[in-house]
Order: C-alpha cells, then structure tokens, then sequence
C-alpha cells in the first residue's frame, strides 16, 4: 500500500464550506494535498449534480494516480539533479520560444518569387536526386461499367482543350482517381497503388508509355507525356514545396539572429550590458 488516504466526499458544484481558504481537503498522497479551490472553474457549465460528482470523481482519481507517480520519481532523484535550474531553464525556454514565435508571425516575410525558387534550386538541385521514378501524365480509373463509355473514350482520345474540359467533368462526377494536369509531377508508385498490382512499378515505368485496361471492377486510363528516371535530378515543380520551407526556414534564422544582434546593440548603447570578466 502507499500510505494513501483518501476523503471521499459527496462534493457537487466545487462549492466548499470550509472556512480554510484552500477549500475541503479531497485527497492526499504522502505530503501532496488535494484542495476543491483548485477545481474552481474546472466544472462543465450546465452540469448536474451527478454529472459534477463523476467529474469530481475522475479528476481525483487521476490527481491520485499521478501524484504516486511523482512521490515515487522524487525518491529515486539523483542527488546532483538541480530541479531549480531545470525549471529556470524550461521557464526561460517557454518565453523565448513565445517571443519568438511572435516575432516570426509579425515580421516574417512568407512572400516567395518564383525568381527566388529558380534561384535557391539552381543552387542546390544536386541534393534532389530522385530515388523513385517520377512522371508527368494522364490517369483515369472509373467503376465498371464505365457510364458514358464511349464518350470517355473519344474524350481520352481527343486533342481538343474542349473535350479535356468535358472529360475532367465527367471524372469530378464517377472516377474513382483521376490525374488530367499534365504540368504536375508525380511519384510512380502514388499512381502504381490505384492500378492492379504489378501494372505499374520503377522497374516497368520505361515501357509504359500508354495503355488501357481493366479488371473485374474497374477501367484504367494512362497516357504518360515526360519520365525523370532514379538518380536524375527532380525538376523544380516537383520540389517546389520542400523548396520554399528551406527557404522559409532560413528567412526565419536570419530573422532571429538579426533580432539577437539588434538587442545586443541597444543593450550596449543604454549600459544595460555588463560582462564581469576575472
């Protein structure tokens, strides 16, 4: 047992008639103290009073459970642990990370020209190698029987920017999957997994430039217009969005090494900077 005595109490409302400011005592674990002021505000408004009771009931149990925890982690506290300087140390990084989430949110410039992306990829496109296939293409998957079948497959078929409308419409209302902008960049395998297995893969994407199939369930549509094989570089589309967290990312450093500077200056200028050096 843990030496634990526990006041169960009919206690509804958090409403105390203790003249003791910390309210009535509702649990206790060796020296930790449970009182119902600390509750105050915690109540679900509009509650009932067996709705406050299970309330109160749970909390309790959960206080006691982790106060156990704790008493059993302060034995065990090694004797050169500073606690003090640990909080300290925790409560000076909640603050600055506070100001600097603030700083970042009123003075981060998140405006990013395509002038900058062309710049930073043709810095730095050698890290982006691809290793899996990546393909621009068309892709269509709609349930058997295929409404309309022959129309789609004039559509499909079709040069014409109106019947590429027509059939992006058509996909919106019964294709399971569809790709039909052919600008965007995709990883074969994210295309591979609404084909049946073994269709498409890195090792067969060469030789698949177009087809039509089916399967028991469904009609597959694929027209492939522009490959990017493992280890080639990935185009700049592809990696557009990884692009522009790096450079967010370091826009944000900047931003806070300057702000560090500013203050370091303006503390120097007032005195309010003083270095005690033996």
């Amino acid at each position: 047992m843990y030496g634990l005595l526990f006041l169960a109490v009919s206690f509804v409302g958090c409403q105390s008639t203790a003249t003791d400011e910390k309210g009535l005592l509702l649990a206790k674990v060796y020296n930790k103290s449970l009182y119902s002021q600390e509750l105050d505000g915690l109540f679900p408004k509009e509650a009932t009073a067996d709705d406050s009771l299970k309330f109160l009931n749970t909390y309790v149990d959960k206080w006691v459970k982790e106060a156990l925890v704790l008493h059993e982690a302060e034995l065990y506290i090694p004797n050169d642990l500073n606690i003090d300087k640990l909080v300290r140390d925790y409560r000076a990084s909640l603050i600055r990370n506070s100001y600097e989430e603030l700083l970042v949110e009123e003075l981060l410039d998140s405006t990013i020209s395509q002038a900058e992306l062309t710049e930073f990829y043709e810095k730095n496109k050698e890290q982006y190698q691809l290793e899996t296939p990546i393909i621009r293409c068309h892709f269509l998957k709609v349930p058997l029987p295929i409404p309309e079948g022959d129309q789609v497959r004039r559509w499909w078929n079709s040069d014409d920017p109106a019947d590429l409308q027509a059939l992006i419409e058509y996909s919106n209302n019964y294709a399971v999957a569809h790709i039909l902008e052919d600008s965007s960049w995709y990883n074969v395998n994210d295309i591979a997994v609404e084909l049946p297995e073994g269709t498409l893969t890195a090792n067969n994407i060469g030789t698949k430039r177009e087809f039509t199939q089916r399967d028991g369930e469904f009609q597959y549509f694929f027209r492939m217009f522009e490959l990017k094989n493992r280890r080639e570089i990935a185009p700049l589309g592809y990696i557009e969005g990884q692009a522009r967290k790096v450079i967010l990312h370091k826009r944000k450093l900047k931003l806070l090494e300057d702000t560090k500077s500013d203050l370091y200056d303006d503390g120097m200028r007032s005195n309010n900077i003083q270095v005690i050096t033996q």
